[in-house]
């Protein structure tokens, strides 16, 4: 297994990934999905964004606003938003590509260069995750 150092811009010299692009997990909320597909012409599953973690609940995009959260006995920091490539372009069923989802996100998600959906997470020990466990926010932005 290959070990890599997360972005240190975001978190501690400790902090690594093995599988994960970046970062070890990625949370999205169903809100936050319901509003893109809201504006889209035609809706895209969530597939197409690749989260380790999906949340219901909340409003759309409130998961912005979180720094610490906990579900189950794992508590998990939300590091930095999650930059979005094009990948999220190409139909996972059918290889198919066109402009969307980013076309779209880039219109009121856009920071600089980047457009960015979802949240990227950090973890400081192992622990279980299941579906249905509640999330609790410990903290959020200020």
């Amino acid at each position: 297994m290959s070990v890599r150092q997360v972005d240190q811009r975001y978190a501690a010299a400790a902090d690594r990934t093995a599988f994960a692009d970046g970062f070890p997990l990625l949370l999205i909320s169903q809100a936050s999905l319901d509003d893109l597909n809201d504006r889209l012409d035609q809706p895209m599953p969530m597939i197409r964004f690749r989260p380790n973690l999906v949340v219901a609940g909340c409003e759309p995009y409130e998961e912005d606003s979180w720094r610490l959260i906990r579900i189950g006995d794992l508590t998990l920091r939300v590091v930095k938003p999650c930059s979005r490539c094009k990948i999220t372009t190409v139909d996972p069923h059918t290889g198919e590509s066109g402009n969307e989802p980013l076309k779209t996100l880039a219109g009121y998600r856009r920071q600089g260069k980047q457009v960015f959906f979802g949240q990227n997470l950090l973890h400081d020990h192992t622990g279980e995750l299941s579906v249905g466990m509640p999330l609790e926010v410990l903290q959020r932005n200020e």
